[in-house]
């Protein structure tokens, strides 16, 4: 009889059938899953089981870099989160640049610049001292330069965990002394800040924020960060921009 054979070659088959799913299941309950919402949940969040539709990524830096997020109060295990966030260095970026050599940096040109009166420099002529600015992220105005940040509208880490750390150091330092991407602001506000991007943080003056979001757009595309992050901080832009405009009717 040949019964035998066949229910040999079909036990043989069940087990590699089961051998297979079992490794793809690993697999799957490996990976990090970006919800729907944009967060990136890695296997030690507490929301990683919940989580049934998502996209999938291999790693926590991945799923950051498409424009993913982490979730509120959340952090991952040491060994999940380690690529992101031991690999930023602030020196990454560089410094502030003085490319036309007359001893004042990005930071002291851009505070000349948006002062609405004639500056008071220091007495090397090297740093501005006093001017009139208006705080975008506040409506307040300054007086004292040493009242005030000159943010990255698009943070830093923000840039690094989206992209920025597959650039080269020349375009790196392009972005951070890149005037399109600069504010004059509050320092204590700018603090708060820290590395937020705009899902987790707007100017407490809220006429400000449909321009701040569009302004943060519009860096995006100018420096191509991943289509994900742009989708996503532009279909906010256009929820916030839309409230302005009900607001001030």
């Amino acid at each position: 009889m040949r019964v035998a054979p066949i229910i040999i070659i079909s036990l043989a088959l069940w087990l590699t059938s089961y051998s297979f799913l079992a490794s793809a299941q690993t697999s799957v309950d490996d990976v990090v899953k970006q919800s729907q919402s944009g967060i990136c949940h890695t296997p030690s969040s507490p929301y990683y089981d919940r989580t049934k539709r998502f996209t999938a990524y291999h790693n926590l830096k991945d799923c950051l870099a498409d424009g993913g997020r982490l979730p509120k109060g959340y952090k991952p295990a040491a060994s999940a989160s380690s690529n992101e966030s031991e690999a930023y260095q602030r020196n990454a970026f560089g410094r502030w640049n003085d490319d036309d050599n007359d001893c004042m940096n990005t930071r002291h040109e851009l505070l000349a610049r948006l002062s609405s009166v004639a500056v008071t420099l220091s007495e090397d002529g090297c740093r501005v001292v006093r001017g009139h600015w208006l705080d975008p992220y506040t409506g307040r105005t300054f007086l004292s330069a040493d009242d005030l940040d000159v943010d990255h509208l698009v943070p830093l880490k923000w840039a690094w965990t989206h992209g920025a750390d597959r650039w080269d150091r020349a375009q790196r330092e392009r972005f951070a002394n890149d005037p399109i991407n600069l504010f004059a602001v509050d320092d204590s506000t700018n603090r708060r800040k820290g590395a937020q991007g705009p899902m987790d943080w707007l100017p407490p003056n809220q006429a400000f924020q449909c321009q701040y979001l569009t302004r943060f757009q519009r860096v995006l595309r100018i420096y191509s960060f991943q289509a994900a992050a742009r989708q996503r901080i532009d279909a906010q832009r256009q929820r916030v921009c839309a409230e302005t405009t009900v607001a001030e009717r």
